[in-house]
């Protein structure tokens, strides 16, 4: 980034290839929403080259990434006025023709119910947890990109699971 800051736009095609996937994965885990999760990308990378003069190259660049993709998502909340809300009719996915194995039926089964969950929590619960355990970002990176300190990281990532928890097996037994 420091190199595409300094004018070397080619270098933007690298961290195109480099990030565009993990921050789809991020924006689709957020939204569950495959065409807005492609824009939301293209409208991160879009600010990256708008707000280059921001990276100090200081902290990580990650941390600088999603910061910006966070922004991006909650403006593209803001203007649609909610529209981008998870709902558990979306999420769950249906079981094609056929007959499926066992296991493999009880695998989708247990994925189903981890994508209500999922659904079921708020939207700062479901963010750490797609930020940590999804993106892989370290507690000190979330903390930066979430502009809070490191152990209230921690206790939102340990209150995430464990309303996650409840929420699956609370589905499971339904």
């Amino acid at each position: 980034m420091l190199r595409v800051k300094a004018g070397d736009l080619d270098k933007m095609g690298l961290l195109f290839e480099r990030y565009n996937r993990p921050l789809f994965a991020f924006f689709y885990h957020m939204t569950h929403k495959a065409d807005a999760s492609e824009d939301l990308v293209q409208n991160v990378f879009y600010r990256m080259l708008k707000y280059k003069h921001t990276f100090t190259g200081e902290g990580e660049f990650r941390s600088w990434m999603y910061y910006l993709a966070r922004n991006v998502l909650n403006d593209s909340v803001r203007q649609s006025k909610g529209q981008h809300h998870l709902d558990i009719n979306d999420i769950a996915d249906t079981v094609g023709g056929g007959i499926l194995a066992d296991e493999g039926f009880e695998k989708q089964q247990n994925t189903d119910l981890l994508h209500q969950a999922m659904a079921g929590l708020s939207p700062e619960h479901r963010e750490v947890l797609v930020l940590s355990r999804l993106q892989e970002l370290k507690y000190e990176e979330i903390a930066t990109v979430l502009n809070i300190n490191e152990g209230t990281v921690k206790v939102r990532v340990h209150r995430a699971l464990g309303e996650l928890k409840k929420r699956f097996f609370t589905n499971e037994r339904r």
